[in-house]
């Protein structure tokens, strides 16, 4: 039976300044406790470039997604120039600790249901992931999660969060959330032992965001 990771954990392009620190402690605790964490990077600022080629050069959604996906492995390198950490391009091997995807090589042979757009950003993709090899979705950002009013909220519906304008997510996780009732995690990755907490599945600020199938108010 192919071993699946307990956790994919989704790290914006936003914690740039403090990722080293943040994986190194995620692959700390992984590789004592005998369980395996897959990285998901996102695209940050080598994304946010893509954006504004397009913009300017007009090249279709299907380059821009693509040149977008290769933008998440610039960050995974950047990640690995920092620090000591595996780095696989598959989802058929997980070894304790902390391992980095990059992405592309993965998509290119098969992205099923991903469409070729910014809807679609490394959010999504992680969800993808995840969904692939049944694990845990966790995504680590700036923020501390899903705000309401200016409120934290500990848990929102999926579908809620479909009906909100701008998100910490990107505009396709809520309904990729729905469609496969799985849940997703925001934690804020500028506080390390937050991130901990979530994936020793103990009690942390951050907001779970629960696919509609499972999801029953209080």
């Amino acid at each position: 039976m192919k071993q699946s990771p307990n956790a994919v954990v989704k790290v914006g392009g936003s914690l740039i300044d403090c990722i080293p620190l943040l994986i190194q402690q995620i692959d700390t605790w992984a590789a004592a406790r005998h369980q395996s964490i897959l990285i998901v990077p996102g695209g940050g600022i080598f994304a946010n470039s893509i954006r504004t080629f397009q913009q300017s050069f007009g090249i279709s959604d299907n380059a821009a997604h693509w040149m977008a996906v290769l933008a998440m492995e610039q960050y995974a390198y950047y990640i690995l120039d920092r620090i000591d950490i595996r780095f696989i391009d598959n989802l058929d091997e997980f070894k304790p600790g902390a391992s980095i995807l990059l992405p592309y090589g993965l998509l290119k042979r098969d992205d099923h249901g991903l469409p070729h757009s910014w809807d679609v950003t490394s959010d999504t993709i992680a969800a993808w992931v995840a969904q692939r090899t049944s694990s845990r979705l966790v995504k680590a950002t700036d923020v501390d999660g899903i705000c309401i009013s200016g409120e934290l909220q500990s848990r929102i519906s999926s579908n809620e969060l479909m009906d909100m304008e701008k998100t910490c997510v990107d505009t396709a996780l809520p309904g990729f959330l729905t469609r496969y009732s799985m849940d997703c995690i925001v934690v804020n990755g500028k506080y390390p032992d937050r991130v901990l907490a979530v994936l020793a599945d103990e009690t942390a600020i951050s907001t779970v965001i629960i696919g509609r199938a499972r999801f029953k108010p209080v």
